[in-house]
């Protein structure tokens, strides 16, 4: 539920913090007062289109923050997950949004950036603004059959989610269908040209990390005439020169005369017959090393061509070995797939079968599940009309199906089944069903909309819903009526609702005053919770008008006391 709402500079706005609770709010005010403003902010909260002219005058922006009270089970905290915004379900949702007098905005969520996309898909699950002549969810179409299996509880979504399944199957099956018949053109060229990569590939007989070899392989040849001269002349300078003999001739002297002093020479002596079997076994090595340097010309020439073997495949097919061992193994699945091109295409077939089978089957009862659920919903609705003074009402689920009793092959399946759906209504004895929004009539509308939101309040879980004057052409008993649906539909979920009939607003569990007013020449609104006699005042306005009497304050507690016990009971 919407907990909090704060606005700064929105329009006539200069700065209003107002806090909300649980159940049904009315809002109130003289015309022009600036109650639609609030809906405003929250329309732009949850991801409306905002423009400069909103930010009021002489100022740099409009800003608007809302603090949401939510359940850890709500399903926006899934819808957060997906966007990657940071939460704590057990901690309030926060949503910010700035509005510059250039038409720039920005907005957070729990203080981290969001684009006006993601705020829409976030707002979605938050709130639900309906005015008198805006086009909800409810009244599209499209949304209709999504709106019935939602209704239709838990055996139909879990029969929707095995259709599901195996379509997503069928149409991948038919991707590949189509994948090989397109290119039944191409496959002759394409089969020679992929046997020739087959085979230029295959015989290099690549091997992993072999060019690095042949390149150390090739340094070494190339310079085998200085390492030659290197390492003889390094020989000759330890063992030919006087390395060694030097060495020999230091541990002899120290030799003589370790017995004087030996803590200090003993540990020198050993020091250099150390290094005189290091460098003796080092000199050994080199001369090995030496005695195996060969300069040969032909095994560098074999070993250029192999490079440039290589880097010619390289050029062709991938920057690596492992590149080009990657790409022949994927030429050898296409090549092979156009020569088993019969075989393959055999093989899908016989899959489609299996997935229409099975996806068609699946398609009817989903839809016997939907008629059931239509009938279920449709008695429903007419009972929620009724109660709102609409007793010839006549509401109906119209499901079309593709095809009922016909071959497999000739049902027309889609993502949700075989079925669509659209809400139909007639308000008036002997006239025909039409589409739900076709209604022309705003407090029939107004109505209408009630009963749908009373419907599916629940199921989808919608935690604070709007209705911008939506009373607007209706009186007396139809009036009340909307009145007292309102309150009952707050026990699901938190109400708001801008109204100026008095049947409404003694109805709600909080009244809410917006108040135009003039200082130091320029507007400002406020918004106050009115309790106790200030809210009997304001009843008394929307009875009487300006004139405000004893008789219409009398009028006004009388209202609320009926009121209170209708809610009572």
């Amino acid at each position: 539920m919407l907990r909090e709402l704060s606005i700064r500079n929105l329009a006539v706005i200069e700065e209003v913090h107002v806090a909300f609770h649980h159940g049904f709010h009315v809002l109130t005010g003289e015309t022009g007062a600036g109650k639609s403003i609030l809906i405003d902010a929250l329309s732009l909260i949850v991801g409306g289109r905002g423009s400069a002219d909103m930010v009021r005058y002489g100022c740099d922006k409009a800003e608007m923050e809302a603090m949401f009270d939510l359940s850890p089970q709500h399903p926006v905290w899934k819808q957060l997950d997906q966007l990657g915004v940071q939460y704590d379900p057990q901690e309030m949702l926060v949503i910010r949004r700035e509005l510059s007098s250039h038409g720039k905005s920005s907005s957070r969520v729990n203080g981290q950036l969001v684009t006006i996309t993601m705020l829409r898909d976030i707002g979605e699950h938050l709130v639900n603004i309906h005015g008198q002549h805006e086009h909800q969810s409810l009244l599209r179409t499209e949304k209709h059959l999504e709106w019935l299996d939602l209704f239709g509880g838990d055996l139909l979504l879990d029969r929707k989610e095995q259709y599901s399944s195996v379509y997503r199957e069928l149409v991948g099956v038919r991707q590949a269908l189509r994948e090989v018949e397109d290119h039944s053109r191409q496959n002759v060229q394409m089969l020679d040209l992929y046997r020739f990569q087959i085979e230029e590939i295959s015989s290099a007989k690549l091997k992993p990390n072999e060019d690095e070899a042949l390149e150390e392989e090739r340094r070494k040849l190339q310079y085998a005439g200085k390492r030659m001269d290197a390492v003889s002349e390094a020989y000759s300078l330890i063992y030919g020169g006087k390395g060694i003999d030097m060495l020999s001739r230091a541990i002899s002297k120290l030799s003589d005369i370790q017995s004087y002093d030996p803590s200090v020479l003993n540990p020198l002596l050993e020091q250099l017959q150390s290094a005189f079997y290091q460098a003796e076994d080092a000199a050994f090595q080199l001369r090995d090393y030496r005695d195996g340097i060969e300069s040969d010309p032909e095994a560098l020439s074999m070993v250029e061509d192999r490079l440039d073997m290589i880097n010619g495949l390289k050029r062709k097919y991938g920057e690596t070995i492992p590149d080009i061992l990657a790409y022949l193994e994927q030429t050898i699945i296409e090549r092979d797939k156009i020569e088993n091109r019969d075989e393959l295409l055999e093989e899908l077939r016989s899959q489609e079968q299996v997935y229409v089978t099975q996806a068609v089957k699946l398609a009817k009862e989903l839809s016997k599940l939907r008629q059931h659920a239509a009938d279920r919903l449709s008695y429903a609705i007419e009972g929620e009309l009724k109660q709102l003074q609409m007793p010839a009402a006549k509401f109906q689920v119209h499901l079309e199906r593709s095809a009922d009793d016909a071959e497999d092959s000739k049902v027309k399946l889609n993502a949700t089944g075989m079925d669509e759906a659209a809400f139909m209504l007639t308000t008036n004895p002997g006239e025909p069903l039409k589409p739900l929004s076709k209604i022309a009539s705003g407090g029939e509308m107004s109505r209408i909309m009630l009963a749908l939101k009373s419907i599916f309040a629940e199921i989808d879980q919608i935690p604070t819903l709007i209705f911008d004057e939506v009373d607007t052409g209706v009186s007396g008993r139809a009036a009340q009526a909307i009145a007292e649906k309102m309150s009952a539909l707050a026990a699901k979920c938190q109400v708001f609702s801008i109204t100026h009939l008095p049947q409404v607003a003694c109805m709600s569990d909080h009244h809410y005053e917006i108040r135009k007013q003039v200082k130091h020449n320029r507007t400002s609104t406020s918004v106050s919770e009115l309790v106790h006699q200030e809210r009997i005042g304001e009843l008394a306005r929307m009875l009487g008008g300006v004139e405000v009497t004893e008789k219409t304050r009398h009028h006004a507690q009388e209202m609320l006391d009926l009121a209170h016990t209708l809610k009572g009971a």
